[in-house]
C-alpha cells in the first residue's frame, strides 16, 4: 500500500501515522531514536507491507501488468490501490479527504524533528503539490507517475501506468475492494494487540 492507505490503517492515531509514514525511510530495526508510539507505526507499516505482499488479490493485480512493468508492478499496484482508497473514500471515512490530508500535513510539520532527513527533504514538495489529495483522480496519480518514472531515471517507465489504470480500471477496482476488506481487519487485530 502506499502513503494513504498507511496513514488511514493508523486510525486517529497521530503518532502511530507518522511512523507509519516515515517507515520506508527507516532502515533496520533499531527505533529507540523515535517516540515509542512512532516506533510502532513503522511496525505497523511492515506488518502491513507483509500482508500486502503474500495476499492472493494483490497477487492477481499485479500479474495483470507484470509483463509490462515486471518488478516494478508492486509498486505500481500500490499506487493503483492508494487511487481507489482516494477515489471512494467517502466509502470509508466521514471527513473529506482534502480536510483529511491537510490535517495530516500539520502533523508532520509539527513533528518535523523527528521526521528522516529524507522525509524533512521531500515534504514541502509533498505539500506544496498535495501528492496524497491527486490520488482521487487519474491525471492526479498521472502526475505522481511521472513523478516516480523520473526518480528511476525512465527506467521504470511508470509514466505509462495510467494506461494499464484505466484498461483494468473496473478489475483494479474490484480486487483492491476485496483486498482492502481483509486487510483493515488484519490491521485492526494487529492495532488492538499494540494497544
Amino acid at each position: 500500500m502506499n502513503y494513504l492507505a498507511h496513514i488511514y490503517l493508523s486510525g486517529n492515531d497521530t503518532e502511530l501515522r507518522i511512523g507509519n509514514f516515515i517507515a520506508d525511510s527507516v532502515r533496520g530495526k533499531d527505533f529507540s531514536m523515535f517516540p515509542e508510539r512512532v516506533a510502532q507505526g513503522i511496525i505497523l507499516h511492515r506488518h502491513i507491507d507483509t500482508f500486502t505482499d503474500s495476499h492472493p488479490v494483490v497477487k492477481l493485480s499485479k500479474k495483470l501488468i507484470r509483463s509490462e512493468y515486471g518488478h516494478w508492478s508492486s509498486v505500481i499496484v500500490d499506487i493503483y490501490y492508494d487511487h481507489f482508497l482516494a477515489a471512494n473514500w467517502s466509502d470509508f471515512n466521514d471527513q473529506p479527504l482534502d480536510i483529511y490530508v491537510q490535517q495530516f500535513y500539520s502533523d508532520l510539520k509539527e513533528n518535523y524533528d523527528i521526521l528522516p532527513k529524507k522525509v524533512q527533504k521531500f515534504l514541502p514538495y509533498m505539500i506544496e503539490q498535495n501528492w496524497i489529495n491527486s490520488y482521487a483522480t487519474v491525471d492526479g496519480i498521472s502526475r505522481i507517475f511521472h513523478q516516480m518514472n523520473h526518480r528511476t531515471r525512465n527506467r521504470s517507465k511508470m509514466n505509462f501506468a495510467p494506461i494499464e489504470l484505466v484498461k483494468y480500471y473496473n478489475e483494479m477496482e474490484r480486487h483492491f475492494r476485496e483486498f482492502f476488506e481483509d486487510l483493515e481487519f488484519h490491521v485492526k487485530m494487529h492495532r488492538k494487540a499494540l494497544d
